[in-house]
């Protein structure tokens, strides 16, 4: 019964990560199809490249690529067609007054399970400069350089 109610990761947005600063992050539901909910669990799933958008006061997110289910009939779904997302009212109201700021917009970090739910973490995000994806780099760099120290791995020395 635990088990059954972990968080079972299916995709996660790494380039999001890397492209954006994520300020705040929300958990929303997802609107699926039959054969969609199969290839999710086949993990068939792309969030690169992936927003949410808002239309008559509901969000979508877009971009997400679930691959066709192999077994599915005429009735299988678009592998691009726009998810709606599930958040209450007054979490969509303040996430579309913060992306009507300048410079944030929101971003699918990751799909996966809670339990029998299919959920997406999205984020309120900033996007980087250049030079912020550079030193970025190069503080994980540092702390991979640490770590392979404290492990006594000194073999670039």
């Amino acid at each position: 019964m635990a088990a059954e109610k972990g968080k079972k990761i299916i995709a996660q947005n790494k380039k999001a990560w890397h492209d954006y600063f994520v300020d705040e992050t929300y958990e929303a539901g997802v609107v699926l199809t039959g054969t969609e909910i199969k290839s999710v669990r086949a993990g068939k799933v792309n969030l690169k490249d992936s927003y949410c958008s808002f239309e008559k006061g509901e969000i979508f997110a877009v971009g997400v690529h679930i691959s066709p289910y192999e077994q599915g009939n005429r009735f299988n779904h678009l592998p691009l067609r726009d998810k709606k997302l599930l958040l209450h009212r007054r979490e969509i109201l303040k996430l579309q007054g913060k992306v009507q700021q300048k410079g944030f917009s929101v971003v699918p970090l990751s799909l996966y399970f809670l339990g029998s739910y299919a959920k997406m973490e999205i984020g309120l995000c900033r996007g980087k400069k250049i030079y912020d994806k550079r030193e970025s780099d190069a503080k994980r760099e540092a702390d991979r350089m640490m770590e392979r120290r404290m492990k006594g791995d000194n073999s670039e020395n």
